[in-house]
């Protein structure tokens, strides 16, 4: 399996969903002091809500 050249990367709907999720959490990410210079850290929570609202979205729809 070769490579994929960077403009048909950019172009592929897998590409961007996972750069669109991964952006997404950009914010939360939080470095640890510590660990600067390995690259390692946490994600911070989204609160309650956010997760209740995740589960319900996940959940499949009675009807």
């Amino acid at each position: 399996m070769g490579m994929i050249p960077q403009d048909k990367l950019r172009e592929d709907p897998v590409f961007q969903r996972v750069l669109a999720d991964g952006l997404a959490i950009q914010d939360r990410f939080s470095a640890e002091p510590v660990y600067g210079q390995t690259g390692k850290g946490k994600l911070k929570s989204v609160g309650v809500k956010e997760v209740a609202k995740a589960k319900q979205k996940d959940k499949p729809a009675r009807g």
